[in-house]
């Protein structure tokens, strides 16, 4: 999968990340190397939500998809 993300740099220093693919999925890092990891950590964690409290109607289905 590829994502496009907007790498701003910040005013205090470092560097910020968002994604606009996934609304709310954001992080920073005080070098670039470093908001590179905490960008993956950040996507992963966004792309994992449990969605176990989700009660389905009877004509609904919930796929699992790899992507």
């Amino acid at each position: 999968m590829k994502l496009k993300i907007i790498v701003h740099e910040a005013e205090e220093g470092g560097y910020w990340a968002e994604v606009p693919a996934i609304p709310g999925c954001a992080t920073q890092g005080e070098n670039f190397e470093e908001l590179l990891q905490n960008l993956y950590e950040a996507v992963e964690a966004a792309m994992s939500v449990d969605i176990a409290d989700i009660h389905p109607g009877t004509h609904d289905r919930i796929f699992e998809v790899a992507v």
